[in-house]
This record gives structure tokens, C-alpha cells and sequence, in this order.
């Protein structure tokens, strides 16, 4: 059992009786206390989908949950629910769009990388590889001599997101973007 201050996003722990995925942690340091960081988990029960925001004591113990990833890749939606496909024994898993609707903004048919998390043989959400590549679908037009250093703009990729890229930029080029800042790294090599 780790501690609080162990735990990381992604983790699935067990906790009032559900099991639930952190989405997003922040650890606060509270003024005038003797030690001991808060952790404010924002955490989704992995059967109702329900948000619960829990503050933890860096020393409190959490209980893991059993959860497997699997390596898949995005294969179609359906309706409200995004269908991934196993990389190795083809089992569809569907994933309801509101529990990934953080992740949805970085997946197109061809992103690499991807696991889905299975708690029980649920499918339940995604890990996201530190950075994919994507299609500029539309942005202001580059401007010839712009150094790679200088001002950005913004750039809406094939998957809906909006990040800041550098000037010389142009709509169609494909680039890598940080899943964990949602932010430019590079262009795609080709």
C-alpha cells in the first residue's frame, strides 16, 4: 500500500467501497502546519463515472486497485462510446465518451502508444504515450522568415485541440504535441 504522496495520475486505488481512476493531482503545502503536504486527488468511479474530488494527508495509506493496461489502438466511436481495439488479440473495448473526453483530444486513427486501463475486464479509460502527432487543420498563415524561437499562434489539429505554435507554422504541417501540458514540442518527421 503506498503512500498518498506515492500515488500517480492514471492510478486506480480503492476507496470507499468503488474503485476509482485519478484524472489529476495538487499537492498543496498549507502555511503554519508542522510538515506534511495535502493531496487533492480528482478521482472518476471506474463503474458510475462519478467525479469525486478527496484531500489526502501525504502520509495517509491508499489501497491499489487491480488494473491491467492493455496495449490498443482507436478504431471507430459509436455513438457516445469510443471503440479501442487490443493490439494483440483484437477484443473491442468501448469506453463512454464522457470518461475520456480529457484524453479524445490527442487520439485519431493513427496515434501509437495508446493502453486501455481494465479494472475487473472493464474497460474503464486510456493512457496517453507522452506525446503524439497531429494534422494542423487550421491556422494563420506562416510567415516566411519567422524564427522557430519567436512569436506562436494558434493552431486547431484534426482532433478538435487548440495549441500555440511557433510562426512558421502552417496549416497542413503535422506536429508532435505534449499530452501531459497540451502544448507544441516539434514538427513530425516524415
Amino acid at each position: 500500500m503506498p503512500k498518498a504522496s506515492e500515488v500517480k495520475k492514471n492510478a486506480a486505488i480503492e476507496h470507499n467501497g468503488g474503485v476509482y481512476i485519478i484524472k489529476d493531482i495538487e499537492r498543496s503545502v498549507p502555511q503554519g502546519r508542522a510538515g506534511g503536504s495535502l493531496y487533492r486527488m480528482r478521482m472518476y468511479n471506474v463503474v458510475t463515472g462519478q467525479k469525486v474530488d478527496e484531500t489526502f494527508k501525504d502520509v495517509d495509506m491508499l489501497n491499489m486497485a487491480d488494473l491491467i493496461r492493455r496495449a490498443s489502438m482507436y478504431s471507430y466511436l459509436d455513438g457516445d462510446e469510443y471503440v479501442f481495439m487490443d493490439n494483440e488479440d483484437y477484443t473491442p473495448y468501448n469506453i463512454n465518451k464522457e470518461s475520456i473526453a480529457d484524453e479524445v483530444l490527442f487520439i485519431d486513427e493513427s496515434t501509437q502508444g495508446l493502453q486501455v486501463i481494465l479494472v475487473d475486464g472493464n474497460p474503464v479509460g486510456i493512457d496517453l504515450p507522452s506525446s503524439v502527432e497531429l494534422d494542423i487543420v487550421e491556422t494563420d498563415p506562416s510567415i516566411k522568415g519567422a524564427s522557430a524561437t519567436s512569436r506562436t499562434k494558434p493552431a486547431t489539429l484534426s482532433t478538435g485541440l487548440v495549441v500555440q505554435v511557433p510562426e512558421h507554422i502552417s496549416q497542413g504541417d503535422r506536429i508532435k504535441v505534449n499530452t501531459e501540458e497540451k502544448r507544441f514540442m516539434s514538427r513530425a518527421d516524415k
